[in-house]
């Protein structure tokens, strides 16, 4: 039996080639499925509703904003969530914004937006750099619910009607009308952001 044992080891410490690359392709394989899935697994749940809102920050501030929008309820009982709007839909713009939004858990920890008081002052500037990379990638997010094409303007009010034609023939994106949709706009902002 001892000596079945050692053998054992000695064939699995010293594989031939033909079982080295089989077993380290099975194995890869394996350990991609696993590795994928849960990776997989961990960026879905980072996504959710009851993920976003887990930290007090959040919850007690834009949250609370947000549940006062038509985002949040409605007449036809479509709601986005925080990660409809704050996160792309396809893998490399998600990954690049998760690692983004790294820098803001690296906030929360090192405590520079754990207060109501806090998140105030730097309300403006994460209000900006939301802003910035909405209208960098042309309001990417807006666009997965909307679309110049979706819209009825007929229904529209005259007002938006006309901003929404605008908008088409400038080549103008959802973010350059609609701060503070779903938030309260940010005291201190620019005139030019204000509108």
């Amino acid at each position: 039996m001892a000596e079945e044992k050692s053998g054992l080891m000695a064939m699995l410490m010293r594989p031939s080639a033909k079982y080295s690359l089989l077993g380290l392709l099975g194995f890869g394989f394996v350990s991609g499925i696993i590795f994928w899935g849960g990776f997989n697994t961990a960026m879905e749940a980072t996504n959710t509703l009851d993920f976003c809102i887990s930290c007090h920050e959040m919850r007690d501030t834009v949250y609370q904003e947000y549940k006062q929008t038509v985002h949040y309820s409605n007449r036809t009982g479509v709601r986005a969530v925080c990660s409809d709007c704050h996160v792309p839909k396809d893998w490399v713009h998600k990954m690049a914004r998760k690692i983004q939004a790294s820098g803001e858990v690296y906030g929360k920890i090192m405590g520079t937006i754990d207060t109501p008081e806090k998140f105030e002052a730097k309300r403006l500037t994460l209000a900006e750099h939301e802003w910035k990379r909405m209208k960098d990638s042309d309001s990417r997010e807006c666009r997965n619910c909307h679309s110049f094409d979706g819209m009825n303007a007929e229904k529209q009010k005259q007002r938006a009607r006309k901003q929404h034609e605008l908008a088409q023939r400038d080549k103008g994106t959802c973010i350059d009308c609609h701060k503070g949709i779903a938030h309260k706009k940010p005291q201190g902002m620019k005139e030019e952001d204000d509108e």
